[in-house]
C-alpha cells in the first residue's frame, strides 16, 4: 500500500537531517564557538551526549506529523504502535547523530572529508535497507548485505508497527536502534575526548 511508503519518516527528515547534524558542529569549530563551550565547567562528554540526545525531538515530531498527514489517505492510526515506532526511531537517531558529530570532530577543518564520508555511507545504507526499493527483488548479494545494515531492521520494525502489528521485526528493530545508539555515543564521547587531549 502506498501509505506505508509515504509513512516511513526515515528517508528525508531522518537520514538526511540527522546524518548532517555534524555539519553544525563543524561550523562551530570554524567560528571558535565550540572552544567557548569547552571552557564551561561541564564534563567534556556532556556537549556530545546533549547534542546526540537533541536529535530525539525533531525525529519524533516529524514522524508524528507524517503519520497524521497520512490518515486522510487511508492510513489506520494505531496510537500505541505509532508511539513505539517513534521511540525506536528516536533511539536510532541518537546513535546516528552521535556518529555524525564524531565524524565532524575527526574531519575538523576538512569539510570535504565530512561530506564525502557522509554521502558515501548514506546512499548504500538507504538502498540496502529497503526504504526505496524492496530488497526481496534484488540479487542475493544485496539480500546478504542488507542483513548487516542496522537500518534494515529499523525499516522492518517501523513497517510492522505502523501496520498495527508487533512481532520479531519490532524486537529486532529495537535491538538495532539500541546498539546503534550505544555505539554512536561511545564513538562520539571518545572522539570528543581525543579532540580535547
Amino acid at each position: 500500500m502506498f501509505w506505508r511508503e509515504m509513512l516511513l519518516p526515515l528517508r528525508d527528515p531522518f537520514l538526511f537531517g540527522t546524518s548532517m547534524t555534524g555539519s553544525n558542529l563543524q561550523y562551530e569549530l570554524m567560528t571558535g564557538s565550540y572552544e567557548r563551550i569547552l571552557a564551561t565547567p561541564l564534563s567534556r562528554s556532556s556537549p556530545m551526549i546533549g547534542r546526540a540526545l537533541k536529535e530525539w525531538a525533531p525525529l519524533v515530531v516529524q514522524g508524528l506529523l507524517i503519520a497524521l498527514v497520512c490518515i486522510p489517505f487511508g492510513f489506520v492510526f494505531y496510537p500505541l504502535h505509532v508511539l513505539f515506532g517513534l521511540v525506536i526511531l528516536g533511539i536510532f537517531g541518537i546513535g546516528l547523530g552521535a556518529l555524525s558529530y564524531a565524524l565532524a570532530l575527526v574531519s575538523q577543518n576538512k569539510e570535504w572529508i565530512f561530506w564525502g564520508v557522509q554521502q558515501t555511507l548514506l546512499f548504500p545504507l538507504m538502498i540496502l535497507s529497503g526504504i526505496m526499493l524492496p530488497i526481496e527483488a534484488g540479487p542475493d548479494w544485496m539480500k546478504s548485505a542488507s542483513l548487516l545494515n542496522p537500518l534494515t531492521y529499523l525499516v522492518n520494525a517501523e513497517r510492522e508497527l505502523f501496520a498495527g502489528g508487533v512481532g520479531t521485526d519490532t524486537l529486532l528493530g529495537l535491538l538495532a536502534a539500541s546498539v546503534t545508539a550505544a555505539v554512536g555515543l561511545v564513538v562520539g564521547v571518545r572522539a570528543i575526548n581525543r579532540n580535547i587531549n
